[in-house]
């Protein structure tokens, strides 16, 4: 088995806000280099179970990166991540938004399923960690600079 990627973290900001800027306010802090197209605000997450998790370059083509299997806002949302593979290569991300204090979230972040991917998991996992290294300073900034 190969061990899950994690990330636990608090935020200054309700469950329902960390939430709402993590789906629907997705392109105020995606960044241009975890896209295929360069382009953030062609990223969208289409909410509810099977929604997709998708990007539309300006010329009209779409890349799905997955699709939505749990969402119940503002606590937790889960889909499938397949940038730039195959739907069958996917992985299971779940996010939690469990408020810990008047005013404070604690988000945390598991990815799991590499196994099915064969002598390229470990390859695959470890681009995952720095691919979520970089990617959520840009979400924390978003939640900082966005209304509550």
């Amino acid at each position: 088995m190969i061990a899950p990627i994690t990330f636990a973290f608090e935020l200054a900001c309700s469950a329902e806000h960390a939430f709402a800027v993590w789906t629907s306010r997705i392109t105020s802090w995606w960044p241009a280099d975890h896209t295929v197209s360069g382009d953030p605000a062609a990223v969208v997450l289409e909410g509810g179970i099977g929604g997709r998790l998708y990007e539309r370059a300006r010329d009209g083509t779409e890349f799905e990166w997955g699709r939505v299997t749990a969402w119940d806002p503002p606590h937790e949302l889960a889909y499938t991540w397949h940038l730039k593979r195959d739907p069958t290569d996917a992985t299971h991300v779940r996010v939690r938004f469990d408020p810990v204090a008047e005013g404070r979230t604690r988000v945390e972040i598991e990815q799991h399923g590499w196994e099915h991917l064969g002598s390229e998991a470990g390859a695959l996992r470890a681009r995952n960690v720095a691919g979520w290294e970089t990617l959520l300073p840009h979400f924390v900034r978003a939640i900082d600079q966005e209304d509550i």
